[in-house]
């Protein structure tokens, strides 16, 4: 089988999104094969297909919960990566992060970018859809965290992000974190074992 680069549809505002870039290095070590990062806006995913986060799905439903903590559990040991740290600032309006992505694609930065949000969000969480906080947080990670918030409102990277998220609607995506390998779709961090297994071929 011919091999393909899979994408990574993500938000930071994600904590399964950043379980699976925690994950995906040694994938990408074991297949030689490197993931595509893909910035999208879940809260416009959401709005499109009519889609709730699991905080609201979930609530009220005995039992479900606490089995996707299970399976958070058994992900974390799997993959041999560090839980999150529950953001205490959470829901967190990412959209001038997930723009700020953007920009750092047109900086130049993006993989130190996509680092320190997912940092700022999970590890050392921060109310990250503050522009003092977010940029000050940036800046600390070694970025230009108040140019890049700021290019991030220039119309035509605000209409990327708009693409990127229209774009993966499109093709079926209704949640965050989604891989696509070509043409198939894979949902939540529990699917990278297939998407591992599909890009090596077996």
């Amino acid at each position: 089988m011919a091999k393909t680069n899979p994408q990574f549809m993500f938000d930071f505002g994600s904590p399964n999104a950043f379980l699976s870039h925690e994950a995906i290095p040694a994938i990408e070590q074991r297949s030689g094969i490197k993931f595509e990062y893909i910035p999208v806006l879940l809260g416009g995913i959401f709005k499109a297909t009519n889609n709730k986060s699991p905080a609201e799905t979930l609530a009220g439903v005995k039992n479900k919960r606490e089995f996707m903590q299970l399976e958070t559990d058994r992900f974390v040991r799997r993959f041999n990566v560090k839980p999150y740290v529950w953001n205490p600032f959470f829901p967190v309006n990412t959209l001038n992060l997930m723009r700020g992505a953007i920009a750092a694609q047109a900086e130049g930065v993006f993989e130190k970018y996509v680092e320190a949000a997912f940092h700022h969000m999970w590890v050392e969480p921060k109310k990250m859809d503050d522009p003092e906080v977010a940029a000050k947080a940036l800046t600390e990670s070694g970025l230009d965290g108040a140019k890049l918030l700021t290019r991030a409102h220039e119309p035509e990277l605000k209409a990327r992000l708009v693409e990127n998220t229209q774009s993966a609607v499109e093709r079926g995506a209704f949640g965050s974190p989604t891989f696509f390998v070509g043409s198939e779709m894979f949902f939540g961090k529990e699917q990278l074992r297939e998407v591992e297994e599909l890009i090596v071929g077996k």
